[in-house]
């Protein structure tokens, strides 16, 4: 049996607000579980510049929607150049290790393994550590004289968007969109996965590789919250939320309400071969209807290439290992998951 070990404050939302809809969680936050206010909230409004995950000011400059979107085509078409390159299903792939760090180191080899070093470096997951090292690399990064990469060597179509980059100005801020648009797939794939490794391998062989990812996101969600700033439209969705509070919708409670589903703190897959994810109330892994993730058709195809790699190759969570913690961080998911090959395990 397997203990899922939440951080204090994690487990104090489980432990003092599960099934309740509406509360206060600071003197100006009001937290939201229940669904349907959380889907009127969601409703209201589109997110502002500063809500937004991962489009939010970069260093007090805005990324309008437009360049947002067209930042993230551009790293889709480098994700599904990458997927290609996996046709057909390699065998000498080795991931066994310590998740989620071996699945990202993965993935950044298999999107952006063909970029410049002073690029690549910006996936490192040591960076998630303070802002301030963060723009420390990218400002050392764009300060290095000479385009980023040799001319007419080859380089990510996102990579590309940092070569044309002129002066330092601009290839800073180049460098941050880099980070901003490939970074979070890497992390949210590779820690998607590890979820499901932790919860729920060595799977049934029958089972889909999807159901398992759906399953996972609805007891680990890696984006397990959505912030909505004070706005004047919600109290008249709820009089509990007043003129000044922020709103905090918790997807992590939502996915958990025993009114919403059976046997809620139990990983069943198979419970997804008659649900929607995109229609199951409650259910947020990737937003609300009105405004879902733009990287989700990243996100799921790398994941269930990664859940392929590793089911074909006998791999899941080490026996011996039957705890993991769940830290108190903006990507929800467990941490050092040890895998390697398990007899019986392969799918």
């Amino acid at each position: 049996m397997r203990a899922t070990v939440f951080h204090p404050r994690l487990a104090a939302l489980f432990r003092d607000h599960l099934g309740q809809d509406v509360f206060r969680l600071e003197p100006d936050t009001i937290g939201i579980a229940g669904h349907d206010v959380a889907d009127r909230i969601l409703a209201a409004r589109r997110a502002t510049e500063v809500e937004r995950p991962t489009f939010k000011p970069l260093h007090g400059r805005s990324i309008p929607r437009g360049e947002a979107g067209s930042v993230i085509r551009t790293i889709g078409a480098d994700v599904r150049e990458a997927l290609k390159r996996t046709r057909p299903r390699p065998e000498d792939v080795d991931l066994s290790g310590v998740w989620p760090l071996r699945g990202h180191l993965f993935l950044r080899d298999l999107i952006l393994g063909q970029d410049p070093y002073r690029l690549r470096v910006l996936m490192s997951r040591n960076l998630e550590l303070t802002p301030k090292l963060t723009w420390t690399v990218i400002a050392a990064g764009a300060a290095l004289p000479g385009r980023v990469g040799r001319r007419g060597a080859p380089l990510t179509a996102i990579a590309g968007l940092t070569a044309d980059a002129k002066g330092y100005q601009d290839r800073r801020y180049a460098m941050g969109m880099y980070r901003r648009a490939a970074a979070p797939v890497c992390f949210t794939v590779s820690t998607l996965v590890a979820n499901a490794l932790w919860l729920g391998s060595p799977f049934d062989p029958e089972t889909p590789n999807r159901h398992i990812l759906y399953e996972a996101m609805r007891l680990l969600p890696p984006s397990w919250n959505i912030l909505r700033n004070a706005s004047p439209e919600y109290p008249g969705i709820d009089e509990r939320i007043g003129a000044g509070d922020d709103v905090l919708l918790l997807p992590l409670l939502s996915h958990r309400d025993p009114k919403l589903w059976e046997d809620p703190d139990t990983f069943r897959p198979e419970r997804w071969e008659t649900l929607d994810p995109d229609t199951a109330p409650g259910y947020l892994p990737f937003g609300h209807s009105s405004e879902r993730c733009w990287g989700r058709h990243m996100v799921m195809p790398l994941a269930e290439l990664l859940l392929d790699l590793l089911r074909g190759s006998g791999l899941a969570v080490d026996p011996e290992q039957t705890s993991a913690k769940v830290p108190l961080v903006g990507l929800l998911g467990v941490e050092d998951v040890k895998v390697t090959a398990v007899r019986g395990a392969a799918a």
